[in-house]
């Protein structure tokens, strides 16, 4: 009798999955902060990629829930605080975030790490994390600012700018960066005239800035963020007559800039990451389609979160140190290639004990521990916007 209670019991189960609980991923952004214009459309960009899932009835581990989080970008203590709630009260299998690299850090060491569970981030480049002890729990769907230093190199000495100077966040995401443009930038025959830290959400730069002037160049790069220090970075600087070209690193990337700056940021340019893949312009179809256009960071969260959902299925396990070691071999080759609006396929592909190669929106390619190879959009600036308008 208890054997046929067990067996209807499992059959009930399998023909009603609705009485199974949900699997959940968390989503901790900077839903405030200095990207706060930035995060929306990541969130939303992950949640497409959940979206999907759940419509194609594939996924062996029923429905998916994607539960956000603030992680404010800045604030250590109040994203480590976001991350512990998500995993203890909401019980999420894995998280797709956090984006900046210092409140990264600090939730992989102090609450990822201990609680096993994987984190995916789409936007934290700082170079420390490429080495930073994860325990196999951590990877980036965006590049390493190491990769990212060496393009933004390029394109001043391509565009003829010989100096700059160079103002950066006061955080790991800036000092990393900052080192690695100046790094290149030397190396390539260019000269740093001066290399100055901003403090975010202050109300007035200029001391910083009347460093920058004194120094010099031909541009001034501002690694930093477009709602907060580095807006405030450029606006002094307008203001003053102290520069009229910048250069904008990947967390200065937004169209929230150029509209609050104003027709003189026009001619400034800049990098992100991004590609002319056949995957980055499926994602962007399947974002007008859900409501919103792609911005930066979109289709790396679209991509982070795939990669989650693929490495449960992979490993028929929604626990995270066991589905961390599928990681890697979905996203890269052998298998199939697969792209935004594919992942039902890429489910029924791996049911079938097939390998598939998640390209993605990004042209993914994981390397080292477990970070994308990096490939970026260079940006224009003109008519208050931003365009990209190469690749490399």
């Amino acid at each position: 009798m208890k054997k046929i209670l067990i067996s209807l019991m499992l059959s009930i189960f399998l023909i009603f999955p609705a009485f199974a609980k949900n699997v959940k991923i968390g989503i901790i952004l900077g839903f405030t902060g200095p990207i706060e214009s930035l995060a929306p459309v990541m969130a939303k960009s992950a949640e497409l990629a959940i979206e999907e899932v759940n419509n194609s009835g594939n996924f062996m581990h029923g429905k998916i829930e994607g539960v956000r989080a603030d992680s404010t970008c800045v604030d250590a203590a109040a994203a480590q605080a976001a991350a512990e709630r998500l995993i203890t009260s909401d019980k999420v299998s894995a998280i797709m975030g956090a984006d900046c690299s210092g409140v990264t850090t600090a939730v992989l060491k102090n609450v990822a790490m201990p609680n096993g569970i994987v984190m995916i981030s789409p936007s934290a480049t700082s170079p420390a994390l490429s080495t930073e002890p994860d325990n196999g729990l951590f990877f980036r769907t965006a590049p390493s600012d190491a990769r990212q230093g060496e393009v933004i190199a390029d394109l001043l000495i391509e565009k003829g700018f010989k100096s700059a100077a160079l103002s950066h966040t006061n955080n790991d995401y800036g000092k990393g960066l900052a080192a690695s443009i100046q790094k290149n930038f030397i190396s390539r025959g260019g000269k740093i005239t001066v290399t100055t830290a901003h403090e975010d959400g202050k109300a007035d730069y200029s001391a910083e800035v009347a460093a920058l002037a004194q120094a010099g160049g031909d541009i001034l790069i501002v690694a930093g963020y477009l709602d907060q220090g580095g807006k405030g970075i450029i606006q002094t600087s307008l203001d003053n007559g102290a520069f009229d070209k910048f250069f904008l690193p990947d967390g200065m990337i937004g169209d929230s800039l150029p509209k609050a700056i104003g027709p003189d940021l026009n001619g400034s340019i800049g990098s992100v990451p991004g590609t002319d893949s056949p995957g980055a312009a499926k994602y962007s179809e399947l974002a007008k389609k859900a409501g919103f256009e792609s911005g930066p960071y979109g289709p790396e969260s679209y991509d982070s979160a795939a990669l989650i959902m693929l490495a449960m299925e992979k490993s028929k396990s929604t626990v995270s140190n066991t589905f961390k070691k599928s990681v890697m071999d979905i996203a890269n080759a052998p298998g199939e290639k697969i792209y935004p609006g594919e992942l039902g396929k890429a489910l029924k592909l791996i049911k079938a004990g097939k390998d598939i190669d998640y390209v993605g929106a990004t042209a993914l390619e994981l390397v080292g521990s477990g970070e994308s190879s990096g490939s970026f959009a260079e940006i224009l600036i003109d008519n208050e916007k931003t365009n990209k308008v190469s690749y490399r």
